[in-house]
């Protein structure tokens, strides 16, 4: 039996879904009619639809889990260029690990769920289910975050910040040209990771961090409190706004609490007008990722007029329905928000607009 090697399973790699040459609409036309995940895919497409095409709406795509890397990249950079999307929240992971990780021209591979783990750590083989990473490449992700680090001005930086210079960065550097952060950075689009350091950009911030103290130099910190405030200050700003969720977690609920963070500062920000969730969760257990988007309006949060929960896993959903909205051609009408703007001149501070009646 010939001998497992690493490059006998780094050999397969996972291919993402390109919206523009699959048209989706016949098939979600269908899936209306039918039932179960079917039909709440067709609702949530149609949801998705009302966001692209009200002319007033800011729509935010939040990231959970490994859709990235399990193919749905491209979606996302597609959903970002054709102008259906202004702001992302994200786990790091998503960023980082997986789109920034393939900027820098590695890849991802196809594996087995069934693999030895144990045989697999020797290889130097990380998992996701049955995909494969290269740890060694990785940890070059992680070192290249670190060299970025050390030349920016050691001092505190929201998640959005750094990643807008990774962004800048990528423009003389990447090997992959169509990463989501750079499209995010030629777009004027956002990204926000409230749990920046929960990721490879968390090992290469650490080990900028440790070689600066030991050389008594200052370093950079991340404020996630800032992150908050911004991404406030853009609800606050754009009133009507939608959400497309895929996954939950962080991501989620930072995106949906900055309608309860705007009240606190006195602001009248109505809730999330649009809101879709893609996800296998269980609503039995109360945790925030499962909790339901109408629970989520018990809390000031959503409103229940367009709101859909798809109970399924996001890489079947997804590529359907960026596909739908592509081939329909709604965005092609669409006014770019360039919600980045606001802050490449000043510091963030939340524009005028209509304060609560006491």
């Amino acid at each position: 039996m010939a001998k497992i090697t690493k490059k006998s399973l780094l050999k397969d790699t996972v291919n993402h879904v390109d919206i523009a040459k699959i048209n989706a609409t016949a098939i979600v036309d269908a899936m209306r009619n039918m039932s179960f995940a079917s039909r709440e895919t067709a609702r949530a497409t149609d949801i998705f639809q009302k966001m692209v095409t009200d002319k007033d709406c800011t729509n935010t795509l939040t990231l959970a889990g490994s859709t990235s890397a399990g193919g749905c990249m491209q979606v996302y950079v597609d959903l970002v260029k054709y102008n259906m999307i202004d702001t992302i929240v994200s786990t790091g992971a998503s960023i980082i690990d997986m789109d920034f990780f393939e900027a820098l021209g590695y890849k991802h591979y196809k594996g087995s769920p069934f693999a030895d783990d144990k045989e697999l750590r020797s290889l130097y083989i990380d998992r996701i289910y049955d995909t494969y990473i290269d740890e060694e490449e990785l940890q070059a992700c992680d070192s290249t975050i670190k060299k970025i680090a050390d030349s920016l001005e050691p001092r505190p930086y929201s998640s959005r910040e750094f990643i807008w210079e990774i962004g800048k960065w990528l423009t003389k550097n990447s090997k992959k040209k169509n990463s989501l952060i750079q499209a995010c950075y030629e777009k004027n689009v956002p990204i926000f990771v409230p749990a920046f350091s929960d990721c490879s950009a968390g090992f290469g911030l650490v080990m900028h961090q440790v070689e600066r103290m030991k050389k008594g130099q200052p370093y950079l910190t991340i404020d996630s409190v800032t992150d908050f405030r911004e991404l406030t200050d853009i609800k606050i700003a754009a009133k009507t706004t939608g959400l497309l969720m895929v996954g939950g977690g962080v991501p989620k609920n930072f995106a949906q609490d900055t309608v309860v963070c705007a009240e606190c500062l006195g602001y009248d920000a109505p809730m999330h007008k649009y809101a879709i969730q893609v996800t296998v969760a269980d609503v039995r257990d109360g945790a925030c990722s499962s909790s339901t988007l109408k629970e989520a309006s018990s809390w000031g949060k959503v409103d229940t007029v367009w709101e859909q929960m798809v109970y399924a896993e996001a890489t079947t959903v997804i590529p359907l329905l960026a596909s739908y909205a592509y081939h329909k051609g709604d965005w092609k009408k669409r006014k770019a928000r360039e919600c980045a703007k606001m802050f490449l001149s000043k510091k963030s501070v939340a524009k005028p607009a209509a304060k609560k009646k006491s």
